[in-house]
């Protein structure tokens, strides 16, 4: 394997190089060794936020602030929980088959693992107005009463049916809610569903099923418009919540992907969540997003991700053929102070599959394709996550050459590429309008 060779790379204004030319999905013609820095450097300071002690959590970003008692942030499940307010109506009771468990560490655990977000990240745009929480003062189900036997996976995926807000009543301590099938969103339930775990609750799909799916064109969630995929409903929240142990392997449907979570259609946001070890099929040229699988957003509009963590360290890492945190289709993603690190694209032979392989393994972090979209990242971190083929951290293919790639106030170090990346962009592959803009941020 080729990696990247070890060259700073320090860009502390707009920077200009030319991508490299199209050479179709697989990178044909793209640089191999393309750490160079010749005209790379536009000599500014690294980052604000990038290195050094930064201010933690999001800036600007609520920490779980919704209404009626939020999590105070996911970092090792200490947070209070919300969502026992009254109004709400119970699906708790004695349990249904659904495995539990409380405290605990490692990625097995709502109370283990890295925190939800970058320490660091000090995004210095505002945050759109679309991507704060949701409240949570009136919700619709309490999943649990009070202990964490009563968490269980049935009333979880019963409260998932339901719709509307749900929140978690399991006891003071941290609480995993092991799954024995997956969550489903039906479409007439809401506009908004939202999905609030206190900073205590971590959903698993115990390594056998993907935890959380919806999908406005799929008959059985129910069809509610003629236009399932460009319709504004339901606009999914998920909010201070760990998604461990996901899996969508043999999932075909929409093809497949999204290990933790399958949206399709609508609109979704995630805040102050964590993604630990989800995976999704080993191979094939376009299936990708071991944590988050997203494709047909409303109106273009983007997904937003804030100050949360994928991977985050060492044995936390989501593993698919391409994209082990992000995959989408056509689909904008704004990623606001958060962490990828140590997630794998392990498929091989990239997209179209060269003969005789399956194809896959880009986009370490995260895997975009389709025609006109835009990845914005602001005040993220983006370390030690690799890929067979192309873009260690991000491989970004616009077909058409519309869509647009932003990175500010963000830090990338260290993502292994292992057959091709964009020069002068290391861990990288982009085909675009033009060239990443890059703003205050450090790529090496």
């Amino acid at each position: 394997m080729r990696g990247v060779r070890a060259v700073w790379v320090v860009l502390s204004s707009v920077a200009s190089l030319a991508a490299c030319g199209d050479g179709g999905d697989d990178g044909g013609g793209a640089s191999t060794g393309g750490a160079t820095s010749g005209g790379a450097s536009s000599g500014g300071a690294t980052s604000g936020g990038a290195t050094g002690g930064g201010s933690g959590g999001s800036s600007g970003a609520p920490a779980g602030g919704a209404a009626g008692g939020g999590s105070g942030g996911t970092s090792s499940g200490g947070a209070a929980s919300g969502g026992t307010s009254a109004g709400g109506t119970s699906s708790g009771g004695a349990p249904s088959g659904g495995a539990t468990g409380t405290g605990g560490s490692g990625a097995t655990s709502a109370g283990g693992g890295p925190p939800a977000g970058n320490p660091d990240g000090k995004c210095t745009d505002p945050l759109p107005v679309d991507a704060n929480p949701e409240s949570i003062a009136t919700p619709t189900t309490v999943v649990g009463t009070g202990t964490a036997a009563s968490c269980t996976s049935q009333a979880f995926v019963d409260a998932v049916a339901k719709g509307g807000v749900i929140t978690f009543n399991c006891g003071a301590n941290p609480v995993t809610i092991t799954l024995t099938q997956t969550a489903k969103i039906f479409n007439d339930k809401g506009p908004k569903i939202v999905i609030d775990g206190g900073g205590k609750v971590a959903l698993s799909g115990g390594g056998k099923v993907r935890i959380l799916y919806q999908n406005t064109c799929d008959q059985a969630q129910k069809w509610t418009t003629s236009h399932c995929q460009n319709q504004d409903h339901p606009q999914l929240s998920l909010q201070n919540l760990t998604f461990i142990d996901g899996n969508s392997k043999g999932e075909t449907k929409e093809g497949g992907g999204g290990g933790a979570v399958f949206v399709r259609g609508g609109r979704v946001k995630i805040i102050n969540s964590r993604f630990f070890n989800n995976v999704c099929d080993d191979v094939g040229p376009d299936v990708g997003g071991a944590a988050v699988r997203v494709l047909s957003q409303f109106d273009g509009k983007p997904a937003y991700v804030v100050n949360s963590t994928f991977g985050g360290a060492q044995g936390y890492g989501n593993t698919c053929s391409n994209g082990g945190g992000l995959s989408s289709i056509g689909v904008s993603y704004t990623v606001i102070n958060s962490l990828f690190s140590h997630n794998q694209a392990i498929g091989n032979g990239a997209n179209p599959a060269k003969s005789g392989t399956p194809g896959g393994g880009s986009g370490g972090a995260i895997y975009n394709d389709g025609n006109t979209f835009t990845l914005t990242l602001c005040g993220t971190k983006i370390v030690d996550n690799t890929a067979n083929e192309g873009g260690g951290a991000i491989f970004f293919v616009s077909n058409d050459k519309t869509g647009s790639l932003v990175i500010k106030d963000s830090y990338l170090s260290n993502n292994k590429s292992g057959k091709f990346e964009t020069q002068g962009y290391p861990g990288i592959f982009v085909l675009a309008k033009g060239p990443p803009t890059v703003v205050s941020s450090t790529i090496k």
